[in-house]
């Protein structure tokens, strides 16, 4: 199943943004400490901070060999790989931003805030090419379908919305969840949309009309990520409640609880943010604790 395999310390402050690299066995984390930390898992070590930012990360974004930073300050900052450098940076949003995906067939940037808005970016200039108000609150998490043709946003007042991804119209509003919407991912083949809460449970939307297929009483506490693994048939959650559950994406048997009640070790405050390895050997996870930690999947 999942077992321990090495911690990384070092940071000060809690972290909240967590992204793996396109080289294989480098990951980036970042959160209050102002700035964006690279790790290596090959050699298990830190290897620098990255870049210094101004303001805490809240999210990570990694595409095309450009790094998008996204800040409690409401800007975003862009690192090119290739150049080594700062490519951007774009006051994006009046309050924080708390998403960031890529439309790769559009070329586009989307990002989140807590404003209510989602804006849309080129990827060309950045220049900001439209601006829609989802709600009046914080839109907390972004999906982008498999196909890129839907977008799913998830809202602190506890709706997922559903957008066209072609001209940004609304599809569907869902709204079975009592409580903020605080993750979601689309099944890697498309089966499904799946949610989490504050309200502590996981809810799974069939495609391609996002009807209602499961509930899942799945934490103690509000659900901060969800990741499915690259190949496999598994998905992991992290949870405010401390622990880490590894399911299966099939028929959503709940494989291996983590955390330290269970297992001796463990994030001993809440965990924000969960990342496979690129192989998927391995699962990342990060939070409150100022903790990244390493696990190591055995055979199921």
């Amino acid at each position: 199943m999942l077992s321990h395999l090495h911690t990384f310390t070092g940071h000060q402050n809690p972290v909240y943004a967590l992204v793996k690299s396109d080289k294989e066995g480098i990951f980036f984390t970042a959160g209050n400490d102002k700035g964006v930390v690279e790790w290596s898992l090959k050699k298990m070590a830190f290897v620098m901070v990255k870049l210094p930012v101004q303001s805490s990360v809240y999210y990570l974004h990694n595409y095309n060999n450009q790094l998008f930073i996204g800040e409690r300050s409401g800007a975003f900052s862009v690192f090119d790989f290739i150049k080594q450098e700062v490519v951007a940076r774009v006051s994006a949003h009046l309050k924080p931003i708390f998403g960031m995906q890529t439309i790769a067939y559009k070329n586009e940037l989307l990002t989140s805030s807590e404003d209510g808005t989602v804006a849309i970016w080129s990827l060309d200039n950045f220049a900001e090419l439209y601006r829609l108000q989802l709600s009046t609150d914080t839109v907390r998490c972004i999906a982008v379908s498999p196909d890129e043709k839907e977008i799913a946003f998830g809202c602190k007042d506890g709706t997922i919305q559903i957008y066209n991804s072609e001209d940004y119209s609304l599809k569907h509003t869902l709204t079975e969840h009592t409580l903020g919407i605080t993750s979601l991912a689309y099944h890697p083949a498309a089966k499904y949309l799946i949610s989490g809460s504050r309200d502590a449970q996981l809810k799974i939307w069939e495609l391609p009309n996002y009807q209602l297929a499961k509930n899942i009483p799945a934490h103690m506490f509000g659900i901060y990520d969800i990741a499915f693994h690259p190949t496999l048939s598994l998905f992991a959650t992290a949870s405010q409640d401390k622990s880490i559950k590894l399911w299966d994406a099939e028929n959503f048997k709940l494989y291996k609880i983590i955390n330290i009640e269970k297992m001796g070790i463990g994030h001993s405050h809440s965990i924000n943010k969960l990342a496979w390895s690129h192989d998927g050997t391995k699962l990342l996870s990060t939070g409150d604790d100022k903790k990244v930690m390493v696990w190591q999947l055995d055979n199921l």
